[in-house]
């Protein structure tokens, strides 16, 4: 077997695809410049450690389930001159998520709250962190079917495993009685325990809405706001803007 092939051979067995695929070019490189062995070892493992990590967080920002991606940098501050952005990105070093703090993205429709939320979410994801990405009607919605299908218990350890929990939506459409509850013992469940990044367009005073209970809602907005970070995104609407200036 040639040297080639044998060490193509070799980097498939060690699960190096990086090195099997730029090897051929990099030692050519290498031998042309004079470039010292040790330094093209280096630098064709650096590729492959490199490729790991972005394969890394491609894989983490799959498994979150984003329904869509975005970044701070695709956000207009400047639509939202009251928002805080030294603290967002600040928040964006993701920090928040090894003290177990929430952030809370609270004002009216159209302001960016999902952008925000999803954009901290893949800064979290590119931080090593694992994330996933719930709509407050979904997760209510699979929370009922594994109380019906008995595998509730096992949900919630599930989801606790995650670093990172973003709840959108908060307040858009009515839950059920037994979802809003089940909701509530979800987010109860993770207090100080892991983050959560929370949006809705209703003030904490009319989480009554959602929740359908007082004094449940009471304890859960305790809970919530114990260790976290609000924003206010009470505003023009960011996409009627955006609309009005297309058209």
């Amino acid at each position: 077997m040639s040297t080639s092939l044998l060490l193509e051979s070799l980097a498939k067995r060690l699960r190096l695809p990086t090195v099997k695929k730029l090897y051929k070019e990099m030692a050519k490189d290498a031998a042309e410049r004079q470039i010292p062995y040790e330094d093209f070892l280096l630098a064709l493992l650096e590729q492959e450690v490199m490729q790991r990590e972005e394969n890394q967080i491609a894989s983490r920002i799959k498994s979150a389930k984003f329904p869509m991606q975005k970044s701070l940098d695709q956000y207009d501050f400047a639509a939202l001159p009251v928002l805080n952005k030294p603290k967002l990105l600040q928040l964006a070093r993701c920090e928040f998520i090894q003290k177990a703090e929430n952030i809370l993205f609270i004002g009216n429709s159209g302001t960016g709250k999902t952008h925000l939320s999803i954009a901290l979410g893949m800064e979290a994801c590119k931080h090593g962190y694992t994330v996933q990405f719930w709509t407050a009607a979904k997760i209510s919605n699979e929370l009922m079917e594994a109380q019906t299908e008995k595998r509730l218990l096992q949900l919630e350890k599930q989801w606790l495993k995650a670093n990172l929990i973003i709840l959108d939506e908060v307040g858009f459409v009515p839950l059920s009685k037994a979802g809003a509850e089940l909701l509530f013992q979800f987010c109860a469940s993770r207090y100080e325990r892991g983050s959560m990044i929370i949006t809705s367009n209703l003030d904490f005073s009319n989480w009554t809405q959602v929740f359908k209970d007082e004094q449940m809602t009471a304890a859960l907005v305790d809970r919530l706001t114990h260790r976290a970070h609000i924003f206010a995104m009470n505003g023009e609407s960011y996409r009627f803007k955006q609309s009005m200036q297309r058209s």
